[in-house]
């Protein structure tokens, strides 16, 4: 069986149960040979903590949620595609740069860490290769320094996954 899902986006605490029953219905009606499932989406994304020249890649966030903030690079992950090549591809969009993976992070699923709606994240380490240049939904990519990030204010929960990925180098040298 192929599944398709239809997203709707509904204003928080919006009633679908009258939306629930109208495509139950229309879907009835014009395809009986399908059938209509309503539920609640988890929108699966990556985020990367990339080493680069001696500091950490960092996005300035063109669009909403957190509009101008500084953000890890990363982005949702579109379907048939593995997280790891999401994360090879984000990079390459938000950043210019070419990387390596090394170590998966940690998951991230704290049903509130993304004001649009429940997000997991799969956070990865990598090092950087090539030039940094801010492209896609980034109006700019920086490197900032171990101690400079420590005192920035980021977007989502940025600053734990970043946390968590300074305790992995402390426990490999890389």
């Amino acid at each position: 069986m192929d599944r398709y899902v239809l997203l709707i986006k509904a204003p928080k605490g919006y009633d679908m149960t009258p939306v629930k029953k109208d495509i139950k219905k229309l879907i009835l009606e014009k395809y009986p040979e399908l059938k209509a499932e309503l539920y609640r989406c988890i929108g699966l994304t990556v985020d990367l903590v990339i080493l680069y020249k001696d500091g950490i890649v960092l996005i300035k966030r063109k669009h909403e949620p957190f509009k101008d903030h500084w953000a890890l690079p990363g982005g949702f992950v579109e379907y048939g595609e593995r997280v790891e090549d999401a994360a090879i591809r984000e990079a390459k969009e938000e950043t210019g740069l070419n990387v390596e993976l090394i170590k998966l992070i940690g998951v991230y699923s704290d049903p509130n860490r993304d004001p649009r709606g429940h997000t997991v994240t799969a956070a990865f380490l990598a090092k950087g290769h090539g030039n940094l240049k801010g492209g896609d939904d980034a109006r700019e990519a920086k490197v900032f320094s171990f101690d400079e990030i420590k005192s920035l204010k980021l977007a989502f929960d940025h600053d734990r996954i970043i946390d968590d990925a300074l305790k992995i180098l402390k426990e490999v040298s890389l």
